[in-house]
């Protein structure tokens, strides 16, 4: 318990400590947001704030984990995470400094993760840190797959995941305060498992997390980027992977998942009738178009999140009544 919450406290201060030197840096770099044409009218003024700020957080982490889950299977974890990371990296490095304002194609974004998610996947089952055995909430039940089935659905879960936490940050404190809750939620689940080390990492996002939100709630001095949102998608994937929480994270990351729906749903409807479900996609800007302010619209889907995960936890006193 010592360990968790110092994780907390380290990542957190790290992330207070570095954000107020690193935001000018980003800033005289000229690493700014270009804003779409496409998103709301009045996000236009955001326009120049420093991206690429998830830098500050991935350091926090890295730095909580490596000293207090010194572990190999979390150094993978941590490490599978940072490579969803640079991915996101080199997007931003593209969009803000070779002024190309898409970053990556999406082939070429997507064959990146697709390699990323695939090693991890092979790595952690062979090295035997998992097995093919999957928690199903709320039933009292195990699935067993075949390796041959596992494999594939663990990488469709990985980058599931990390696109959508991707697709969530579209606005100020967004996808920084939703995957506080998570994290926190994981950190439960993991202390509950008695996985100690996979908690001080979930504890260090926690703490990465609560400590960006000070420089990226409304109104953000930096946004997090390709660079934060692949990083922490990939980081909350994983947890819930060696977790055997596959299907508990579609719960509790609820939010991630009814962000990227919106936008198949969207895309399907327009093309299949040339209409809109939404007034705009991924769903938190259909409710800024639908008259919400930013400030609501992040504080009503941290809500939803926090009742997610209170529903979660039920999940996982269900799983501890079947396997003890």
């Amino acid at each position: 318990m010592i360990n968790i919450i110092a994780s907390v406290l380290i990542s957190f201060f790290v992330c207070l400590i570095l954000g107020p030197f690193l935001i000018p840096i980003l800033r005289r770099l000229k690493f700014g947001q270009s804003i779409l044409e496409i998103g709301p009218r009045w996000h236009a003024k955001k326009s120049g704030t420093p991206t690429m700020g998830g830098i500050i957080f991935i350091i926090g982490i890295a730095i909580a984990t490596l000293f207090l889950a010194r572990d190999d299977k979390v150094t993978i974890l941590l490490l599978t995470a940072i490579a969803f990371g640079i991915i996101g990296f080199i997007d931003d490095f593209i969009k803000v400094v070779l002024k190309r304002n898409l970053g990556l194609t999406a082939s070429q974004k997507f064959t990146a993760q697709t390699l990323v998610a695939v090693a991890f996947s092979v790595f952690l089952f062979n090295a035997g840190f998992v097995n093919t055995e999957l928690y199903i909430p709320f039933f009292s039940g195990v699935i067993n797959l075949e390796w041959w089935l596992y494999i594939p659905f663990t990488v469709f879960v990985l980058l599931g995941t990390v696109n959508s936490v991707n697709l969530t940050d579209g606005l100020d404190g967004l996808a920084a305060g939703i995957t506080v809750v998570v994290s926190i939620f994981f950190t439960v689940a993991a202390f509950a498992f008695k996985d100690y080390n996979t908690a001080a990492f979930a504890a260090a996002i926690t703490g990465g997390c609560m400590g960006f939100l000070l420089f990226n709630a409304h109104p953000a001095k930096v946004f997090m980027g390709d660079t934060g949102s692949l990083f922490l998608g990939g980081a909350i994937s994983v947890i819930a992977i060696v977790l055997k929480l596959h299907f508990l994270l579609i719960i509790v990351g609820g939010i991630y998942l009814i962000e990227t729906l919106s936008v198949i749903l969207q895309v399907i409807s327009f093309k299949l009738t040339g209409k809109r479900i939404f007034k705009m996609s991924p769903l938190h800007h259909h409710f800024e178009l639908a008259g919400w302010k930013e400030t609501r619209v992040v504080t009503v889907f941290v809500i939803v999140t926090i009742i997610l995960s209170f529903i979660g936890l039920l999940g996982i006193h269900n799983i501890l009544q079947f396997i003890e």
